[in-house]
C-alpha cells in the first residue's frame, strides 16, 4: 500500500482534513486546543474492497526554529550528512526522546512513508517558523505536497502561502477545505500525488475512480429515501368527524414532522455524519389540507377505467352543478353524478367515503405546498451533506432554498397521482410499500428529484 504521512504545524487541521478523507466524523479528535494530538494514528483507504493508501495523523510541529538548530549542528568533523542520515542520527539521539519529543514523532513516520501531506491553515501568515517546519521536513528526503486548508474561510492568505512555498521550491499544491472541500477536491489531492510518485498512479487512480462511484450511488440512495418521503406524506390520507377536527390536524403535524425528521435522520447515515449534525426545524404546515381528492384526475381515471366512461360524463355534468352553486356543496354534486354515471360497481367503492361527506366527515390530507416544501429542504439536504466535509462542527440549517420549479412549476406527476392511492402511504393504516404501481410512480419521482435545481 502506498503510505501518507500526514504533518504540520499543530492545530493547522490535520485531523479535520483525515476525517474527511476517510469519511469518519469520529477520526481523532478536533479542538481549536494546540497540540490536541499527541501521537500517531492511522487509516485505510480502500477501492473496491482493496486496501491501497494508508494515512498517518501525526502531532503537530511546535519548535521547529529550534529543532532546525539543532539539526544544523549534528555533522561531526569532516563529515557533510545529507538529510536523511542527518534525521536518523537525530531519532537516535536523547533530544529525540525529551525536548524534541513530538517533532521526532513527526519525522519518524514521514522518513517510514511514501510522502507526505503538509496541511497550511491558510488563515495564518507566512511566518518564519513555517518556513523551518519545511526545511526540516524536506531532510527526510520525501516528496511533500502541501494542501491549503480552510480556503473557503473569507479573508485567507492564499496568494501569500503561494509566494512562499514557490520560493522554496513547492510549486504543486493543492486546495482543499477539510470543511467544506471541493467537490473534485479528492480527485484533485490525487491526482497530484500521482504526480509526485509515479509508480503509485495505479492505485491512486483506482481510488479516485472508487469514490467518484460511491459518490453516485449515495446521491441516488439519498434521492430514493426523499422520493419514499414525498410518496408517504402526499399519499396520506384520514378521514375525521367535525368534532376531533382540531385533534386530528395536530397529530398529522406531527406524524409528518417525524417523517421527515425520519428521513433527515437515514440521509445523515447514508453519508456518515452524526445525528444532530442537521435537524428539521418546524413545517409550516397551517391547517394541513381539506380535500376533495376523490376528484383529482388520477381517481377519477382510475375510476373510468373499472366502470368505463359514463363515471367521467357523469362528474362532469355534476361538477356543472357545483359551479351554479358557487361550489357550497364541496364538489358533492359532482360525487353524485360519478357515482350514478358509473353505476353500482362504483357506489361499491367509493358510497363509504360518499356516506362520510354527507355526515359532514372531512378528508384530511398534506397541502401542496407543504409537499413543495418538502422537497425543497430535503433536496437543499441532499447537496448539503454531499458538499460537506466530515470535520465540520457546526449543523446544517434546513432553509427554504431558491429553486424556481418546486417553488412554483407543476408537482410532479407521482406525487399527484399519489394522492388517489392512499394505501402507498406508510402513514396510514394497511399500507402497501411494495405496491407495484408504487414502486413505478417511486422511479419516476426519482428522475424529477435528480434533476438539477433551477435558480
Amino acid at each position: 500500500m502506498l503510505s501518507l504521512a500526514v504533518v504540520g504545524h499543530t492545530n493547522v487541521g490535520k485531523t479535520s482534513l483525515l476525517r474527511t478523507l476517510t469519511r469518519d466524523a469520529g477520526f481523532g479528535e478536533v479542538s481549536h486546543r494546540p497540540g490536541t494530538t499527541r501521537h500517531v494514528e492511522g487509516a485505510r483507504l480502500s477501492a473496491q474492497g482493496v486496501p491501497v493508501l494508508e494515512l498517518w495523523d501525526t502531532p503537530g510541529l511546535e519548535d521547529a526554529i529550534a529543532l532546525f538548530d539543532y539539526l544544523e549542528r549534528l555533522d561531526r568533523p569532516g563529515e557533510r550528512l545529507d538529510g536523511p542520515a542527518r534525521i536518523e542520527r537525530f531519532l537516535d539521539a536523547p533530544e529525540a526522546r525529551q525536548r524534541f519529543e513530538q517533532e521526532a514523532k513527526v519525522l519518524r513516520q514521514l522518513i517510514g512513508s511514501d510522502a507526505g501531506l503538509y496541511v497550511i491553515d491558510a488563515r495564518e501568515p507566512v511566518l518564519a517558523k513555517y518556513r523551518d517546519e519545511l526545511a526540516v521536513l524536506a531532510l527526510c528526503g520525501r516528496p511533500l505536497l502541501p494542501v491549503l486548508n480552510f480556503v473557503a474561510t473569507p479573508g485567507n492568505r492564499e496568494e501569500q502561502w503561494r509566494e512562499a512555498l514557490a520560493r522554496l521550491g513547492l510549486h504543486a499544491l493543492v486546495r482543499f477545505d477539510s470543511v467544506a472541500p471541493p467537490a473534485d477536491g479528492e480527485h484533485r489531492l490525487y491526482q497530484s500525488l500521482a504526480l509526485l510518485l509515479e509508480r503509485a498512479r495505479p492505485q491512486l487512480e483506482a481510488l479516485i475512480a472508487d469514490h467518484q462511484a460511491q459518490a453516485a450511488a449515495r446521491h441516488q440512495a439519498g434521492a430514493r429515501l426523499v422520493a419514499e418521503l414525498l410518496l408517504d406524506v402526499a399519499a396520506c390520507r384520514q378521514i375525521v368527524p367535525p368534532a376531533e377536527e382540531q385533534r386530528a390536524i395536530a397529530a398529522l403535524h406531527q406524524r409528518v414532522r417525524q417523517r421527515e425528521q425520519q428521513c433527515v435522520e437515514a440521509l445523515l447515515q447514508l453519508f456518515a455524519f452524526q445525528r444532530g449534525d442537521a435537524e428539521a426545524g418546524e413545517l409550516p404546515l397551517l391547517d394541513g389540507r381539506w380535500g376533495d381528492d376523490l376528484f383529482n384526475p388520477e381517481t377519477l381515471r382510475q375510476l373510468g377505467v373499472r366502470v368505463g366512461s359514463g363515471m367521467a360524463a357523469g362528474a362532469a355534468a355534476g361538477a356543472g352543478v357545483d359551479l351554479l352553486v358557487g361550489g357550497l356543496t364541496l364538489g358533492m354534486a359532482a360525487l353524485a353524478g360519478a357515482l350514478a354515471g358509473g353505476g353500482a360497481q362504483t357506489a361499491r367503492h367509493y358510497g363509504s367515503r360518499l356516506l362520510g361527506k354527507l355526515k359532514g366527515q372531512r378528508e384530511l390530507t398534506v397541502d401542496d405546498a407543504v409537499l413543495r416544501l418538502l422537497a425543497l429542504r430535503q433536496r437543499q439536504l441532499l447537496a448539503a451533506l454531499a458538499a460537506r466535509g466530515h470535520a465540520a462542527q457546526q449543523a446544517i440549517a434546513l432553509q427554504t432554498p431558491q429553486d424556481r420549479h418546486w417553488r412554483e412549476g407543476d408537482l410532479p406527476a407521482p406525487l399527484k397521482q399519489a394522492r388517489a392511492h392512499p394505501q402507498w402511504s406508510t402513514l396510514n393504516p394497511g399500507a402497501r410499500p411494495d405496491d407495484a404501481q408504487r414502486a413505478a410512480a417511486l422511479t419516476s419521482l426519482l428522475a424529477a428529484l435528480t434533476s438539477p435545481p433551477e435558480a
